[in-house]
């Protein structure tokens, strides 16, 4: 206990505590609403964290003096990185109604620092039980004459709720991370969000969802009509956070996340370590100190003074260096540039996963070591190469559980998801169903190793065509094949799939069988027929979200149009009107002769 009462008061003392910042972003506007203020100890103490940094101050009755010094250091970074927006402070009920907490003091910091009164919010936690309601909103009112807005923290875990709510009038509510956790799959937490919304529009007050870590949390929460997020998927609490807001970003987040998880790899961003800088100019000796003080340490960036990374400076290397004789001597007093690796790799935190272990494996970088990752050019954070592995061997090992063995595209739990997902958030869309005609025949003729080839031929097709579109590929199986189009180009890659697919499939067929434009071959009853060239039978559809409630009704949709398409002796595209299992259907005539 002495241990952790000496940690603190060396804090106190000399004021260390360290600033993070997580944006609180406004989907709706497309901007950054403001920054939380998140408060951490000395990197690797016991109080480094802030759950075991406030225990201690409150169970050392320095709760006020600690929430003070955060205050403080918060404003103070806030206006040093010019970040635009609102600040939101953390600020404890029991330290705002605590008599010996002095008064006036937050006026005073925004005054010193310059910031204005009305661009903080003093967020009051939910978690904290109050006994003296009247003083708290007496405490609460001061503070909103003053100028600062309210936020209540943490909705829903609390011991008030809905009351705190009613009396506090708050500008803001954050609902707590349970309620967000997972929502789109609990019938109760949707429920639940639902109320807050509705009680939100009465009471005029702006709702910030937090915690949010999933893609599939962010797009219910949007379809919900919440705009405000925050959360690790968004980004996390850094040193030095976004300034802009990131459309391109957010808007694949919101329309691709199922195929995000099948077909392409995460950001290298999510892996980023954050691990303080050093300057050009620092010399050796400082550099190793460092490195002694935390033996958790393996490499530093260096960066210079844009913050850009100039190289990476490994632990071991510095360590064999001044183990040698008059090792010191030579460098202790050198710039660190005379022995840092001047070539790291360096990537942007948007490259992909994939990519970046390509460019580990050109390189043959050492596992043990880092790679720098900058986020507009200015350093960020350090990535472990091995992080970076594991997370590839875990995408390729999910991809491949739901994947076609043929293909690698994936098969018919994903396609499902990626319709679902659709209907959840109510964004258009239009699927097609892709089938082969005439597959068994060619397979008994040519045998299943042209037939297997056929069969990646058409996934090669498809997927190339809907390379640059908003898009979802699929395998259900055999020679079936599923897209879903975010946009208006159904139509138009359909056709170009059809094209290029008769014009490569010959190259599987004898001349003869070409220019005779098919082959005699038996049917099941044991007569011969002559059999077309491959060709390919596709039926699309535009369903109403409002009538369809499942993916299994749309894919029933899909299904009709592929059938009616396949009533063509030649490669034939079928658009469908009927938009609901009701509807009747209606023939739109799209043939396009075979080649």
């Amino acid at each position: 206990m002495s241990d952790r009462l000496g940690i603190l008061e060396n804090i106190l003392k000399n004021s260390e505590i360290t600033t993070l910042f997580q944006p609180i972003f406004d989907i709706a506007e497309q901007q950054i609403l403001g920054y939380e203020a998140l408060s951490r100890g000395p990197k690797n103490c016991a109080l480094e964290m802030p759950n075991a940094l406030f225990s201690a101050a409150v169970d050392y009755d320095k709760i006020s003096e600690l929430e003070l010094l955060c205050r403080s250091k918060a404003i103070e970074n806030f206006v040093k990185l010019k970040l635009q927006g609102k600040l939101f402070l953390n600020v404890s009920p029991k330290t705002l109604l605590d008599p010996c907490h002095p008064r006036g003091e937050t006026l005073h910091l925004v005054e010193q620092f310059g910031l204005a009164a009305n661009r903080v919010v003093i967020e009051v936690t939910e978690q904290e039980k109050v006994d003296d309601g009247f003083l708290l909103l007496k405490t609460i009112a001061h503070y909103r004459k003053l100028g600062f807005s309210i936020a209540i923290d943490d909705l829903g875990a609390g011991y008030s709720g809905l009351k705190q709510w009613s009396e506090l009038c708050p500008d803001y509510v954050k609902i707590d991370r349970y309620f967000i956790d997972h929502c789109d799959e609990s019938v109760v937490k949707k429920e639940f969000l639902k109320s807050i919304i509705e009680l939100a529009k009465v009471t005029k007050t702006a709702v910030i969802a937090e915690g949010i870590e999933r893609p599939e949390e962010l797009s219910l929460l949007e379809g919900l009509g919440i705009v405000h997020a925050q959360g690790f998927l968004l980004e996390r609490p850094s040193l030095r956070p976004s300034t802009e807001f990131n459309s391109a970003q957010l808007q694949q987040l919101n329309f691709t996340p199922l195929a995000d998880q099948f077909e392409q790899s995460m950001a290298i961003g999510w892996l980023a370590v954050e691990q303080l800088p050093i300057d050009s100019h620092t010399r050796c000796k400082d550099a190793h100190n460092i490195f002694e003080k935390d033996k958790t340490i393996i490499s530093i960036a260096v960066v210079n003074q844009d913050l850009q990374p100039i190289g990476l400076l490994h632990k071991d290397q510095l360590t064999e260096v001044f183990a040698a004789p008059y090792g010191h001597a030579l460098y202790d007093k050198q710039p660190v540039t005379a022995l840092m690796h001047k070539q790291p790799l360096v990537v942007d935190e948007n490259q992909l996963l994939d990519t970046v272990s390509q460019q580990i494996t050109e390189n043959d970088f050492d596992i043990r070591r880092h790679i720098i990752i900058t986020r507009a050019g200015q350093y960020l954070g350090l990535a472990p190469l091995r992080d970076i592995l594991k997370h590839i061997t875990e995408e390729k090992i999910r991809h491949a559980q739901h994947a076609n063995p043929l293909t690698m595209l994936p098969g018919n739990v994903a396609i499902n998801e990626a319709i679902e997902h659709r209907l959840r958030v109510k964004h258009g869309f239009a699927l097609a169903y892709i089938d082969l005609n005439h597959f068994k025949q060619f397979n008994d003729l040519y045998g299943y190793a042209s037939g297997d080839s056929v069969i990646k031929l058409l996934a090669d097709v498809t997927t190339q065509a809907c390379s640059n579109i908003p898009s979802f590929v699929g395998h259900i199986g055999g020679d079936d094949f599923m897209v879903v189009f975010d946009g208006d180009d159904a139509e138009v890659v359909c056709n170009q799939i059809i094209s290029d697919f008769e014009l490569k499939s010959r190259a599987f067929f004898t001349p003869e069988h070409i220019a005779s434009g098919g082959y005699w071959a038996s049917n099941r009853e044991g007569e011969k027929q002559f059999v077309p060239l491959l060709t390919l039978s596709i039926g699309v559809v535009e369903p109403d979200l409002e009538q369809c409630t499942n993916s299994h009704q749309i894919a029933a949709l899909a299904t009709d149009a592929k059938k009616e398409a396949k009533r063509y002796r030649h490669s034939y595209l079928f658009l469908c009107k009927r938009r609901g299992p009701a509807l009747a259907v209606v023939r739109i005539n799209s043939e396009k002769q075979a080649m």
